[in-house]
């Protein structure tokens, strides 16, 4: 690890010392997913609720070059400032330390920098899959073939309400991806606690999902597991209320012929205004659910 441009935050380094379990996050939601200030207020309330539940965290960024395992408290500052950020998934992980760029990672990046760091758990919102029309636009995120490659667990609200559900639960089966739905056999959709899909697994506590991970690893079984936490009742959009709405954004980043990188960005803004704001108090809601998930398992794990 010393060979790599890759450095650890005083609060990292001490963690691994004492033999702490610790939690990776992601930045894209820093960088692309909120404004200034509510990002790094939303980045610093996920990495209180990782430490809350009993763990570490670890927010993944490059900065200039430099792989960054936790980020210091002026570092997250910065970085929620930064103008031009890159986002970063597996393919463009090298080359923005290649050119001392800043990039924030995606679910892909992160996982690949949470493995050179030895971190074995990672929190984030949803992960990125199979796009509506991926018949005709092969639009499928690197997400999902990071899963079948890194042992890393990934503890997310299931995949994007916005992608094309049905397909993406096959490609992670074509790719023997676990994924395991927590505390209920329907499969969760990020805003709302139920897709009206069965999810292939299911598990009610840390300390299965923890063994899991263990066992993978023992069988010499590539890749890591997607843990589909469901959204809290209290902050969940219900299917029959979101469904709409996903469409009509959906409906006008077609007509604005918005593809490839750009799509999330403008469906997830449109859907924020459609719902008035509340989209974006779900998300924070089950990220940080997710992130209490994730330390009780990373404790499991020590």
């Amino acid at each position: 690890m010393t060979a790599l441009p890759l450095t650890l935050s005083a609060e990292v380094v001490t963690a691994r010392t004492r033999g702490l379990p610790l939690v990776a996050l992601e930045s894209t939601i820093i960088t692309h997913g909120m404004p200034w200030p509510q990002n790094v207020e939303t980045a610093r309330a996920v990495e209180a609720a990782v430490r809350a539940a009993g763990a570490v965290p670890a927010t993944i960024a490059v900065l200039d070059g430099t792989v960054h395992v936790g980020l210091e408290p002026a570092e997250l500052d910065r970085l929620g400032q930064a103008q031009g950020v890159m986002k970063l998934s597996r393919a463009d992980l090298a080359i923005c330390i290649a050119q001392g760029r800043t990039g924030a990672t995606t679910v892909a990046a992160t996982m690949l920098c949470a493995r050179l760091a030895g971190i074995s758990v990672f929190a984030t919102g949803g992960i990125g899959g199979v796009h509506r029309g991926a018949e005709h636009s092969f639009d499928i995120s690197a997400d999902l073939h990071e899963l079948a490659r890194t042992p890393v667990t990934v503890v997310a609200a299931g995949a994007k309400a916005i992608l094309d559900l049905p397909k993406t639960l096959e490609v992670l089966e074509t790719l023997g991806v676990p994924v395991i739905a927590v505390g209920q056999d329907d499969l969760p959709a990020f805003w709302s606690r139920e897709s009206g899909l069965k999810a292939p697994l299911r598990m009610d506590t840390a300390r299965e999902i923890a063994a899991a991970h263990r066992m993978r690893g023992a069988l010499g079984i590539a890749g890591g597991q997607l843990v589909a936490n469901p959204i809290p009742v209290e902050a969940e959009i219900p299917r029959s209320r979101i469904q709409p709405v996903i469409e009509t954004a959906l409906d006008e980043a077609e007509a604005r012929g918005i593809a490839a990188k750009a799509v999330t960005p403008f469906l997830l803004q449109r859907i924020f205004e459609l719902t008035d704001g509340r989209s974006l108090v779900a998300n924070t809601a089950l990220v940080l659910n997710n992130a209490r998930l994730a330390a009780q398992i990373a404790a499991e794990l020590v």
